[in-house]
This record gives C-alpha cells, sequence and structure tokens, in this order.
C-alpha cells in the first residue's frame, strides 16, 4: 500500500543546493518523489550563530512504513555527511516527516505530524507552496492557515527549482 508523505528538507552546510539535490535523487525507490517546492534562504531556527538554510518540502509516495521511513532518512542523512552536533545546530542535510497520510502518532523516537510544524516558517512557506489546503490532523487547520499565524518575512526565496 502506498502512502503519502510530506518531507521537509534543510541545508547550511556545504554545497547546499548540491546536499538538497542529493537527497532527493537518493529517495527513489524507498520514496518516489512528485512535487517539489522552491527552494527557500532561512535564518537558522533554535541557534543562531550558524550560517542560513536553504530549505524546501517534497511531496513522495512510499511503501515504507513510518519508522522504517524514519530510519531509511537518517542513514540518507548520514550518506550525505551529517554528524551528530547539538540541537538546531549546522548540517549538511536534515531530512524530517512532516506528514504521513493523516497519521497522528506518538512514539519516544517518531512523532507524526513533525510536533513543530506550526511555529516554523521556514516549514510553513514551502509547504503552503505546494500543499496549502493540507489539512494539520493534530492542529485541525489547513497550512495555509498556519503560515498566516507565523512571521515569514526572514524567508527569501533561492531559487524555483533545483533541477
Amino acid at each position: 500500500m502506498s502512502h503519502t508523505t510530506y518531507l521537509s528538507l534543510g541545508s547550511n552546510l556545504g554545497d547546499r543546493i548540491a546536499n538538497l539535490r542529493k537527497a532527493i535523487s537518493s529517495l527513489p525507490p524507498k520514496l518516489l518523489p512528485l512535487v517539489q517546492s522552491s527552494v527557500y534562504e532561512t535564518e537558522p531556527w533554535g541557534y543562531s550563530e550558524q550560517p542560513v538554510f536553504l530549505n524546501m518540502v517534497v511531496k513522495g509516495e512510499t511503501e515504507l512504513g513510518p519508522h522504517n521511513l524514519l530510519a531509511f532518512l537518517k542513514q540518507l542523512e548520514v550518506s550525505i555527511g551529517r554528524r551528530e552536533t547539538f540541537r538546531f545546530g549546522p548540517r549538511f542535510i536534515d531530512l524530517d516527516i512532516l506528514f504521513y497520510d493523516d497519521l497522528v502518532l506518538e512514539t519516544p523516537d517518531l512523532v507524526i505530524p513533525h510536533p513543530r510544524i506550526a511555529e516554523r516558517a521556514f516549514v510553513l512557506v514551502p509547504l503552503a507552496e505546494i500543499a496549502p489546503d493540507l489539512y494539520h490532523p493534530a492542529v485541525g487547520k489547513s497550512i495555509q492557515g498556519l503560515k498566516s499565524n507565523v512571521e515569514t518575512s526572514g524567508i527569501k526565496l533561492f531559487q524555483s527549482t533545483i533541477a
């Protein structure tokens, strides 16, 4: 059975565009990308003394269950160069599961929908570009509605495609 998932991708070390490209090209066959947002340049969140990020969102289809998808994404991050540093620190690539169908899941190692979507403009801006009417099942609002509640002035369009 195929599941619709939305992923957030971010990079602020090395060749940021190349890191995003590598991540997307490495998703198949485990996850088939269907739609990609534009790439946005964003200020760091949580820890400000680091380079600016490039962020985007990808909608895809997968046969993997949520925990297997998480394990695949963590392996992919390491293969692209991610090393454990500190929370909200710089990274070559960050891959987060935002939504998995309309699943609401809370386990010690995985929370879906991602628990900080509603406060992160760097996620809401690209997500609203490709899925403004997507309904957040835990919050009860659309992505466009959530985006209207956050400050987005620090989010700048970097390029419309990474192809």
